[in-house]
C-alpha cells in the first residue's frame, strides 16, 4: 500500500508530497500523522534548507475528510470533549508544528486548496500558485468554522478584512485573486509549478543555512511582540550568527567574488 504522505529529498530540498488523490489529498488521520512526522524530520535534519509542500493528482488538498467528520457524530457518537481532543491532538498538530519549526517551507498549490488545505497553504512560508489553484475558506458551507489554525494565519497574510469576506462568503478565489490579495506570491502556468517551487527553494537553500532558520525563526517570533522585544530577539540571534564559520565564509566569499562554501557550522 501506497504512503499517505511523500518524503524525498535532493540535496538540501526536500519535497512533501500529499499522495492520496482519492480523496484529493484530504486532511484524515493518515495524513495528519505522517505530515507532522516528515515536518519534524526534516527541521531535524540540519543538512535540508527548504522545504516543498504539495500535493499529488490534481489537488493541493480539499481540506478535512467529510465522511470522517460525518461519522465523528452520526457513526461513532463523540462527546463534547471527545471532539475537542479530536483537534487539539489531531489537526492541530499540523499548525503547531508548521508554527515552531524552523526550516523554510514553499507550498506548490496545484489546483484546489480547501477549508484546511487552504488554512495549510497559509502555514508555509511562501506560496506559489499553478494558474488553476483554488482558494477557499468553506468552513462555513458544512456549519463548522475553521478548527485548524487557519483564523489566526490568515487574517496575517491577507488581512482581516479579506480574512473576514473569505471565511464568512465562502467564496472562491482563483489564482489570480489570490495573487491579488497577497495569498500567493506566484501565479505560473501548471506545468512549471515544481519547476518554479525548485528555483525558490533552491534560491532559499544556497544561502548559510544556519542563519535562514534563524531568519525566519526572528520573522514568526517578531509578529506577536513590541519592538524593542523584536529588536533585543535580533540582537541575540545575530551574535550568535556572527560567531559561525559560515559569516566568515559568506564575506570573504563576496570579496573573492565566487560562490560560498558553506559547511553548517
Amino acid at each position: 500500500m501506497s504512503k499517505s504522505v511523500l518524503y524525498e529529498q535532493d540535496k538540501r530540498i526536500v519535497k512533501i508530497t500529499l499522495n492520496r488523490p482519492d480523496t484529493r489529498n484530504a486532511l484524515s488521520g493518515d495524513i495528519i500523522e505522517e505530515l507532522v512526522e516528515y515536518l519534524n524530520k526534516a527541521d531535524k535534519d540540519k543538512n535540508v534548507g527548504c522545504i516543498i509542500l504539495t500535493g499529488a493528482g490534481k489537488s493541493f488538498s480539499s481540506g478535512g475528510n467529510l465522511q470522517e467528520i460525518k461519522d465523528m457524530t452520526t457513526k461513532d457518537n463523540m462527546s463534547l470533549s471527545e471532539l475537542e481532543d479530536w483537534y487539539r491532538f489531531g489537526i492541530q498538530k499540523i499548525p503547531r508544528t508548521m508554527n515552531s519549526i524552523d526550516v523554510p517551507i514553499v507550498a506548490a498549490v496545484n489546483g484546489h486548496a480547501i477549508g484546511a488545505g487552504n488554512d495549510l497553504c497559509t502555514m508555509c512560508d511562501i506560496r506559489i500558485a499553478g494558474e488553476d489553484a483554488k482558494f477557499s475558506e468553506s468552513f462555513l458551507r458544512i456549519g463548522i468554522i475553521p478548527g485548524d489554525g487557519g483564523s489566526w494565519f490568515l487574517p496575517k497574510i491577507i488581512g482581516l478584512s479579506r480574512a473576514n469576506e473569505m471565511i464568512l462568503t465562502c467564496d472562491v478565489l482563483d489564482a489570480q485573486k489570490a495573487l491579488d490579495w497577497g495569498l500567493v506570491s506566484q501565479v505560473v502556468p501548471n506545468d512549471n509549478l515544481l519547476k518554479v517551487a525548485h528555483e525558490t527553494a533552491d534560491k532559499i537553500a544556497s544561502q548559510p543555512p544556519e542563519a535562514s532558520r534563524r531568519a525566519k525563526r526572528l520573522l514568526r517570533m517578531s509578529q506577536n511582540v513590541s519592538l524593542d522585544k523584536a529588536l533585543e530577539m535580533a540582537a541575540s540571534q545575530q551574535s550568535i550568527l556572527q560567531q559561525l564559520n559560515d559569516h566568515r565564509e559568506a564575506i570573504d566569499a563576496l570579496l573573492e567574488k565566487r560562490k560560498a562554501n558553506y559547511t553548517n557550522s
